[in-house]
């Protein structure tokens, strides 16, 4: 009977499940992303220009797939079900990847590319929207510890986004003695990332039925009731539900085609981001003209688009760093540094990390004494025999991969979050908590000043002088305070803004923000000057223009996105008061 207490007081075992599921999931996506650019510029020799669109069309629809993915689970194959397709589907976009880095310079090694992004592409869409939802489900209805789970889950989300670009960094991100890459050694970082999805999904199946179930041990996340099992609607019921006519469904799709027509035609974007910004007009359109809602509800979600606008120019700035700022570091950067681990070391903070695994799965599995001290043991013992017959040995690393300042991020999140809730908390037991439009405002400006650091650090520096990492340190720390001021925030606001019937929709569509803001991020990572390493006659034929003004140099670059961030944030400053007032005191 204790047990029961303390299990209602604490957190489901499920929680945990569906954590390391993620963590090794997002350790699978952010590792590959790490690499993902450095991979297409340095092993396929596609020039940068290229590389920055393909990156912001893979990133983009990453954000995209999970409407479509959500929308077949909620109605054919259930949580679960997606799951699971979904892990597969990125395991194997994964592999390719690695069987794509096994065949350069043959005619086969692009187009294993392509179908490695395609598949990671709809798998994301079923796994990522499904996993999410089972928490929920977790824990009965009303349940306060449901913000703390997520808490927890978003944990997990940043461990695996941390340790991934070093570990797939390390081992994909190779030189040669003399500087140069060695491009065949990107294989093993996407291998790596293959690895973890497998591992995910692993876990997910040989557990879920003993721990993704709801309070009274019934399992959650099955296939849907079909149709002809639910209760009908009565004509007032459909309406609660927010159902849009067929009519109006059409002559919005018909003014998704137009505008995904124009976007090709007059800016000159390609159908990825033609499509990418045409749905994120049309379908917020198509909601805020639902005829169920009233007009405190339309003005509730009028909040949410028009932040979710100013998301888009933080998130296509953030977002350099899997892109543009990771060419910077790689070229301007002098990451020289010489780090030292000796063996007996990494044998000790192995078989540490081992101890409280073993705890863990005695915990887990409700293992007894023996099994734990077992499980604690025999690794301990694997390891120091590794290390005595030499395949353990001192780690020296003369020079930090550029990939391994990904990790600054979610290290940072996983610092600083619980000293922003605590910062939260206290600031609104004094009513002094600032409203959620101006947290995000402080997200924007905390963004454009880690980018007027990087600018004055590059200031008069010729291309071929390498600067201080903790110029890119110092942006990264900048970022991740705007982004604790500006994700969670908005992610919350989103959940209280919107009508119970149009809760996932919305979610959804904040999404779709992301989806433009990464194809955006794409398009203006392209415009990053020439470095240091391209030859001179051919850099000059290939300074970027934006807008009509040239971008020669990299402190012109970082001003694009001080300027956009800046007056985003000065814009959100004004209307602040104004779009508080249309929240109806939601705070």
């Amino acid at each position: 009977m204790q047990q029961d207490v303390v299990q209602q007081e604490g957190h489901p075992r499920g929680l945990y499940l569906l954590f390391v599921v993620e963590m090794a999931e997002r350790f699978s996506y952010y590792g590959m992303r790490a690499i993902f650019v450095l991979f297409l510029i340095k092993a396929l020799l596609i020039s940068k220009e290229a590389a920055s669109n393909i990156y912001g069309s893979f990133t983009g629809l990453v954000y995209l797939t999970p409407l479509i993915g959500g929308y077949i689970s909620d109605r054919y194959w259930g949580n679960r079900r997606s799951i699971v397709i979904g892990g597969l589907l990125m395991a194997l976009g994964q592999f390719f990847m690695f069987c794509s880095g096994s065949s350069l310079y043959s005619p086969s090694a692009q187009p294993l590319m392509l179908a490695a992004l395609t598949t990671l592409i709809i798998g994301n869409g079923f796994f990522k929207p499904n996993i999410s939802t089972l928490i929920g489900q977790l824990y009965p209805k009303g349940d306060k510890r449901v913000d703390g789970a997520f808490t927890i889950f978003y944990m997990g989300i940043n461990l695996g986004a941390f340790f991934s670009p070093l570990i797939c960094g390390s081992l994909g991100e190779k030189y040669d003695a003399a500087g140069a890459s060695l491009p065949a050694e990107f294989r093993w970082g996407f291998l790596a990332a293959c690895i973890g999805m497998l591992i995910s999904v692993a876990i997910f199946l040989l557990l879920k039925d003993k721990h993704i179930v709801d309070p009274d041990g019934n399992p959650v996340g099955l296939v849907p009731v079909p149709k002809e099992n639910k209760p009908e609607l009565t004509a007032s019921s459909e309406i609660a539900a927010g159902v849009t006519s067929p009519q109006q469904i059409m002559a919005f799709a018909v003014l998704g085609v137009v505008l995904v027509a124009a976007f090709k035609h007059f800016l000159e974007l390609d159908w990825i981001g033609s499509f990418i910004f045409g749905s994120s007009i049309a379908i917020p359109l198509m909601i805020i003209c639902d005829r169920s809602l009233n007009r405190e509800e339309r003005e509730k979600i009028f909040v949410i688009f028009i932040l979710a606008f100013f998301v888009i120019f933080f998130w296509s700035a953030f977002e350099q760093a899997g892109a543009s700022l990771t060419l910077f570091a790689e070229q301007q950067i002098d990451r020289g540094m010489s780090i030292k681990i000796p063996g007996i070391l990494i044998v000790l903070v192995l078989s540490a990390i081992c101890v409280y695994l073993a705890r863990f799965f005695s915990w887990f599995f409700l293992l007894g004494k023996t099994s734990e001290s077992a499980l604690s043991i025999m690794p301990v013992i694997l390891f120091i025999s590794l290390y005595f017959l030499g395949y353990i040995q001192t780690f020296v690393q003369n020079e930090v991969p550029a990939s391994w300042f990904q990790s600054i991020n979610p290290l940072g999140i996983v610092v600083m979050a619980p000293l922003f809730s605590i910062l939260w908390g206290w600031l609104g037991k004094r009513n002094m908590e600032p409203p959620s439009p101006l947290k995000m405002a402080a997200g924007l400006a905390l963004l454009c000043l880690g980018y007027i650091v990087i600018a004055f650090g590059v200031k008069g520096v010729d291309a071929s002088v390498k600067i201080s990492m903790w110029w890119l340190v110092i942006l990264y720390l900048l970022h991740t305070t705007g982004e604790l001021c500006l994700s969670p925030i908005g992610l919350s606001m989103v959940s209280k803004l919107a009508p119970a019937r149009f809760a996932s929709l919305l979610m959804g569509t904040w999404f779709l923000s992301n989806a433009a803001a990464n194809k955006l991020a794409g398009t203006l990572s392209a415009l990053i000057p020439p470095g240091a390493g391209e030859v001179k006659a051919e850099a000059a034929a290939k300074i970027p223009v934006f807008l009509g003004y040239a971008i020669p140099d990299l402190y012109t670059f970082f001003m694009i996105f001080i300027v956009m961030s800046g007056v985003a944030a000065i814009l959100l400053l004004i209307l602040y008061r104004f779009l508080e007032r249309m929240m109806h005191g939601v705070k």
